[in-house]
C-alpha cells in the first residue's frame, strides 16, 4: 500500500509532530509505503498535485480541521483516490458527523485496514468554490470575519464579537429558488448544509446528510435568549434543537438572492461579498474511506 498523509502543520494551534512520528512508524513497521505533504499556504494545490501524479498513492489520509478536509477534498474531486480523515485541528466538524474516531491514531488504524469506501457528496458555489461540510451568509459569517482578524483567540475573544454581532442584529431580506419554487423570507442568517451541525457540535438541521445527493438550506429568522439556550442544549441533546425558527429547503441546486452584497464563509473560510449565490450538488465527488459505524452509509 503507498499511502500519502496531506498535512496542515497549524491547524487548531496543534503540534502534529507526535502524530507524524507515530504514523511513521507505523508505516515502517508493516511495510506501508508513504509520503507526507505540509501545507505551507504558498502553491499548495500545484505542488500536491505535482505529488498526487508522481506518488500514486493508494490512500490519503487528510491530517487536520474541517479546512484541510476540504482543501484534500477539492485536489481528489473526480479521482480514483480514496481519502480518510485523521481529525487533528480546532473545528473537526466533518470527522463528527462522519463517526471518525476521534483519537488520530485510530482513525489512522481505521483508514488503514477498512475496505469501505463510499460517496461524498461536494457542493459547488458559484462555479469556483466549493464546501463539504457548512456555508453561511449572516451572523455568523460576519462572525467568523471579525473573529477571523483578531489576533486573540481563545472564547472570550469569540464571545466579544458574539455579543456585538447579536447588538447589531438586522433581518435581511432572502430570495431562494429550488425545487421549481421561489421562497422570499426576511432572515438574521441562511445555512448551506450539506452535513447538519457545526464543529461545535451545534446542529443547524436534523435532516442533513453528505451522502444522499442533496443539500439542506436553512433560514434562521429570530434568535433570542430561548433560542440561544435550545441551540447550546442541542449539542448535547438533539431533542432541544429548534425546528420553528427557520425554514428548512431540501433540494439538489439552489439560487440565493440578497437585497445587497453579503459576506459567504464556507467550512470556516471566508470567501467574500456576494450577491447572488448558485449552488449546485456533486453527488459522491469523493471517494471517501469510512466504515459500517458512519450512519449515512445506505
Amino acid at each position: 500500500m503507498k499511502l500519502l498523509f496531506i498535512i496542515n502543520p497549524i491547524s487548531g494551534g496543534i503540534d502534529k509532530n507526535p502524530f507524524i512520528r507515530k504514523a511513521v512508524a507505523k508505516c515502517e513497521k508493516y511495510g506501508i509505503r508513504y509520503e507526507l505533504f505540509k501545507t505551507t499556504g504558498k502553491n499548495d494545490e500545484s505542488n500536491l498535485n505535482a505529488v498526487l501524479l508522481n506518488f500514486k498513492p493508494d490512500k490519503v489520509a487528510s491530517v487536520g480541521g474541517d479546512g484541510t478536509t476540504l482543501f484534500s477534498a477539492i485536489a481528489l474531486m473526480g479521482s480514483a483516490i480514496p481519502m480518510g480523515i485523521i481529525p487533528l485541528g480546532s473545528a473537526n466538524g466533518m470527522a463528527v458527523e462522519l463517526s471518525v474516531n476521534p483519537h488520530p491514531l485510530k482513525a489512522l488504524d481505521d483508514l488503514i485496514m477498512s475496505n469501505v469506501v463510499a460517496g461524498l457528496d461536494m457542493l459547488e458555489i458559484n462555479e469556483k468554490y466549493y464546501s463539504m461540510h457548512i456555508g453561511d451568509v449572516g451572523i455568523n459569517a460576519n462572525l467568523v470575519n471579525a473573529y477571523s482578524k483578531d489576533k486573540n483567540r481563545g472564547m472570550a475573544t469569540y464571545a466579544k464579537y458574539f455579543i456585538e454581532e447579536l447588538s447589531e442584529l438586522k433581518p435581511f431580506k432572502i430570495t431562494i429558488k429550488a425545487n421549481g419554487e421561489t421562497y422570499l423570507q426576511d432572515g438574521l442568517m441562511v445555512g448551506i448544509c450539506n452535513s447538519r451541525k457545526y464543529g461545535t457540535g451545534i446542529p443547524l438541521n436534523m435532516t442533513g446528510n453528505p451522502m444522499d445527493g442533496k443539500f439542506e438550506i436553512v433560514v434562521v429568522t429570530q434568535i433570542n435568549l430561548n433560542s440561544l439556550i435550545k441551540a447550546g442544549l442541542s449539542k448535547f441533546d438533539e431533542n432541544f434543537h429548534d425546528n420553528q425558527s427557520g425554514t428548512l429547503i431540501s433540494t439538489k441546486e439552489a439560487e440565493i438572492l440578497f437585497d445587497q452584497p453579503r459576506l459567504l464563509q464556507l467550512d470556516g473560510e471566508i470567501i467574500g461579498e456576494f450577491e447572488r449565490i448558485k449552488i449546485n450538488t456533486l453527488e459522491g465527488a469523493v471517494r471517501l474511506i469510512t466504515h459500517h459505524d458512519n450512519p449515512y452509509l445506505f
